[in-house]
């Protein structure tokens, strides 16, 4: 649930903090005081897009801060998220932030971490869902319509083992289609592969043999210079060289050591030295051999020759990389290559077999979905229509069910691979039944009866521990609809955390706690304040919101509907 939101510059709020507490908090406030900067912020929160123009003007950056407790709905996958990004939880809880420049850009934080605004949305997706009135259009979608009907008939698992055996079912067609539609083109690429193939496994390269030709050709091209240098240097060191005097630099450090060895028992420092001079001539000794063996070596001149050949027959891999372990790598991925477009008729037809017995596996599976859902389908319809009658609609909800492949009433046993969409065979359209007439849910109702209907849809689906928004999505509402908009909100906080953007006092009379943001405005600029409202408070804000007005008769009439509203949250957790 979310605990504490924290806004600055964004909009009209230069800086506000709230805190939130589980239940039914309710967001209050004249027009254009800034309370839909709540929703603005958590969407922000949510990944949504940026926008700079709602960064306050005058101010380089808008941020935007929440903190989030982390309950056990999905607490697995969370910590998972968490962990993934390099995070933390402090205390079950995670901060969460997205800053918004002037210019435009955006940055967001996660747990402590940097993170692109999509992890945001990942996270958040979790815990929060925020409903605006650009919400009450999204009924209309058929696809989502779909989901609410599978999520009411707990089929949202059938739908995704439908569309991973779909998934499996495409991958194979597209396989098949491939090798027999492209079957010559296929075949001239498998000879071109195998002759390529053929071609690297006669040179038989080894990894990195390029390098090391490369490093020996250069040794053997200068080996008249390296033996000049190192006879040079075994004389020195052996006494030949008429330079040193007849005497090797080996005899002549070793004589050192000896004089120094002869009076190192009186001085420590001097026996340290000859210890050293002793060590040198040892390391001298052994250079000395391994330049005479090196002496020794007589290179064959026509293994210089035969180098060259073998670098110059690798040149013949820049064909399929610049070196040789690209070549060697390309080779690999080929050889994989080749084996996957066999197009030989016995792998067709087995091929064809597997695409049959896919595509009869989707098919069942679509079926079967689509089944479930037409028995799911009126009790759902019943159940919205209950909740919407309570919600002073005097109107019926209707799903109609329509399956491809079938006769209108049957279950698709005609249904052929083209009928299976993503989410099966089933098309489904949402109805109000008006005056005997029914109607698609979006030609004929207005604003505050989709507001109903979605909110009926909410009730219903409805699960545990979740952070619910709802930005003025009581548009269009008053009276006694407005009272049973309240009186179903507080059920969701039942169960859940709810916070709502409203204008209507009926609705906020039902709110465990009150938040109003309040417009100050000069000359100059304009700043909100955002303030959670003592008891005292909350009546005279009630009596604005019925009246306009802080009068007596406002106050009664605000205390009464708090009254009212206490009286029936009380019968509803003793029903609960």
């Amino acid at each position: 649930m979310l605990t504490e939101l924290q806004i600055r510059n964004l909009g009209v709020i230069e800086e506000a903090t709230a805190e939130f507490a589980e239940g039914f908090t309710v967001v209050t406030g004249e027009t254009g005081a800034g309370k839909t900067m709540v929703v603005t912020g958590l969407k922000l929160l949510s990944g949504a897009r940026a926008e700079a123009q709602r960064v306050r003007g005058g101010t380089d950056k808008a941020t935007v801060e929440g903190v989030f407790r982390v309950g056990d709905v999905d607490r697995d996958k969370i910590e998972r998220l968490i962990d993934e990004v390099g995070g933390y939880l402090e205390d079950g809880e995670a901060v969460v932030s997205r800053s918004v420049s002037a210019s435009g850009r955006s940055r967001a934080h996660l747990a402590g971490r940097t993170v692109a605004a999509g992890v945001l949305a990942d996270f958040t997706s979790r815990l929060l869902t925020i409903h605006g009135q650009s919400d009450q259009l999204q009924l209309t979608d058929p696809a989502r319509q779909l989901r609410s009907l599978d999520s009411f008939a707990g089929l949202d698992g059938d739908r995704r083992e439908y569309r991973k055996l779909r998934r499996r079912w495409a991958s194979l067609a597209r396989d098949l289609n491939e090798r027999t539609v492209k079957r010559r083109e296929l075949a001239l690429e498998a000879e071109m592969l195998r002759h390529a193939l053929e071609q690297i496994d006669a040179l038989d390269p080894r990894p990195g043999e390029d390098e090391e030709l490369k490093s020996r050709i250069s040794r053997l091209q200068d080996v008249d210079d390296i033996r000049t240098a190192v006879a040079s240097a075994a004389s020195a060191l052996d006494g030949a060289d008429p330079e040193s005097g007849g005497e090797s630099v080996t005899d002549v450090i070793g004589g050192a050591s000896a004089a120094l060895a002869a009076v190192s028992g009186s001085d420590r420092r001097v026996a340290g030295l000859a210890a050293r001079l002793s060590a040198l001539v040892g390391e001298l000794t052994d250079i000395s051999g391994e330049l005479g063996a090196v002496l020794s070596e007589s290179p064959d001149p026509a293994e210089l020759e035969e180098l060259l050949q073998r670098q110059q027959d690798l040149r013949e891999l820049r064909t399929f990389a610049v070196d040789v372990d690209g070549a060697l790598a390309w080779r690999d991925e080929a050889r994989q290559r080749l084996e996957s477009i066999d197009v030989s008729d016995d792998v067709i037809e087995d091929l064809r077999a597997r695409v049959a017995d896919a595509a009869e596996k989707m098919l069942d599976a679509a079926r079967s979905l689509d089944s479930a859902r037409r028995s799911a389908s009126d009790r759902f319809a019943d159940a919205v229509t209950a909740e919407i009658r309570g919600l002073h609609m005097s109107a019926q909800f209707r799903v109609q069910v329509r399956t491809k492949g079938g006769d209108g009433d049957g279950a698709g046993e005609d249904a052929t691979t083209t009928d299976c969409g993503p989410d099966g065979i089933t098309d489904i359209e949402f109805q109000l039944v008006q005056g005997g007439d029914a109607h698609p849910l979006g030609a004929t109702a207005s604003g505050g009866e989709l507001s109903r209907v979605m909110l009926a849809l909410e009730v219903i689906l409805a699960g545990r521990g979740r952070t619910m928004v709802f930005d003025e999505v009581d548009s269009g509402v008053g009276g006694r609809a407005a009272v049973e908009i309240g009186r179903r909100l507080a059920r969701l906080a039942v169960h859940n955390q709810v916070i709502v953007v409203t204008h209507l006092p009926q609705v906020a009379a039902f709110a465990d706690v009150h938040i109003h943001v309040a417009k100050a405005a000069t000359d100059s600029s304009v700043r909100s304040s955002v303030h959670t409202l003592s008891e005292v408070e909350r009546v005279e804000e009630l009596a604005r919101m019925l009246a306009g007005l802080d009068s007596e008769t406002g106050r009664a009439h605000a205390e009464e509907l708090l009254a009212t509203a206490r009286e029936a949250k009380e019968l509803m957790g003793t029903a609960g």
